[in-house]
């Protein structure tokens, strides 16, 4: 049997798909023949990767360092209970591999910067961008654009989501236009919403990511019109989407090197005072001498799942955030001690500068627990006894 002939196997497999015009056989082998490169095996990577496989593209590289956590298992399904802790791209594969073991997953455990991009990315065909930060977002184009591929870009925020092609070269009829192209630079400074509150409805990675596989098939077998010089808005709220004409900007300068991008940071208050802080280490001793109060801004939901309680007779109280945010919290912060030092926790922290913020603001001794609640979890055992 000829290389390029499909086994009994794989056409059995593709059946439903061979029968389609325009794929057929010529398409299938051009699927099979075929290198895509998924960076990030998250909610977006995680339809990506499963419909690819379930149509045959024959390798798929997986770029992530992360790990799986509980927190993503509402929208990466391509994870479970059982990864949680593992590397993401080994959860992947394994799970690849399930769907289809004809595909072959390259494996890429480490962190996409301007030192690898470029090298890693001309090794495939098409890159899908599932990235979830502007910075990862600009490497991953410029990168694109500088080893001549393709890429199918996803974007997602709470109830809505963005796809598109972006290809420094013209495919077919329609000219190149680049992510750089439609955003020349990152958002300024403290206007990307709050990372730790701004949520993601879990469904829309499935409608995105899914639309992004469409998009990558549709590059590989040549059929259909791809998204390249429209971008498609999903509205999940209205159930719509939405296409938008852009084009390359003739103005910008062509990508000739990589520089690592500058981290964007998420839309927080300038961080608090040394004198409006503290570590772990000073609130358990204040929780041992008395004269604290605990106020956890976290949601109710979040405290369902990681209590915090410290000692019995510890004075803790809840102020959601969502209802500072909301401008519903003035009450609450009225009725705060002022005979007392206020030690505001959040998961993180991030949250807890904006809650101090407003309790000073109205006479509070308040102070953000440096690193939160994942700091207190994380403290010397022999400061946690």
């Amino acid at each position: 049997m000829a290389d390029d002939e499909m086994t009994t196997a794989e056409l059995a497999r593709y059946a439903r798909q061979l029968a389609l015009p325009g794929v057929g056989v010529p398409g299938q082998r051009r699927l099979r023949d075929a290198r895509v490169l998924v960076v990030g095996a998250g909610g977006l990577g995680s339809p990506v990767l499963l419909y690819l496989a379930a149509a045959g593209v024959g390798t798929l590289g997986i770029v992530d360092d992360d790990v799986v956590d509980t927190s993503n298992l509402h929208r990466q399904v391509i994870h479970g209970d059982a990864q949680v802790g593992r590397p993401k791209v080994s959860s992947a594969r394994e799970a690849v591999a399930r769907v289809n073991p004809h595909v072959r997953v390259e494996e890429h455990a480490f962190r996409l910067d301007a030192t690898n991009a470029l090298d890693l990315l001309a090794r495939y065909d098409v890159v899908v961008d599932g990235t979830d930060s502007f910075e990862a977002r600009y490497l991953v184009s410029d990168a694109a654009e500088l080893a001549g591929v393709p890429v199918v870009w996803g974007a997602i925020h709470q109830y809505s989501g963005q796809v598109a092609v972006f290809s420094a070269r013209g495919v077919g009829e329609v000219d190149g236009v680049t992510y750089r192209d439609v955003f020349p630079e990152p958002p300024p400074p403290g206007t990307v919403p709050d990372c730790a509150t701004a949520g993601v409805f879990g469904v829309v990675c499935g409608t995105v990511g899914t639309a992004m596989a469409t998009e990558v098939i549709k590059l590989v077998t040549g059929v259909g019109r791809t998204l390249l010089g429209r971008l498609a808005v999903y509205d999940a709220l209205d159930g719509e989407w939405r296409y938008l004409t852009v084009r390359a900007d003739p103005a910008r300068t062509p990508v000739t090197a990589l520089a690592e991008p500058e981290p964007v940071a998420c839309a927080l208050p300038e961080p608090a005072a040394a004198a409006d802080r503290m570590d772990v280490g000073e609130l358990a001793d204040r929780l041992t001498r008395g004269g604290v109060v605990v106020l956890d801004v976290r949601e109710d939901w979040e405290l369902a799942t990681e209590p915090f309680d410290p000692a019995a007779d510890a004075d803790v109280r809840h102020l959601p955030f969502g209802r500072v945010v909301a401008g519903d919290a003035d009450a609450a912060l009225a009725g705060l001690p002022r005979d007392a030092v206020v030690a505001v926790l959040c998961k993180a922290g991030p949250r807890a500068e904006r809650v101090t913020e407003a309790a000073r603001a109205v006479g509070v001794d308040a102070r953000v627990v440096d690193g939160g609640l994942l700091a207190w979890r994380a403290r010397p055992a022999a400061a946690a006894r």
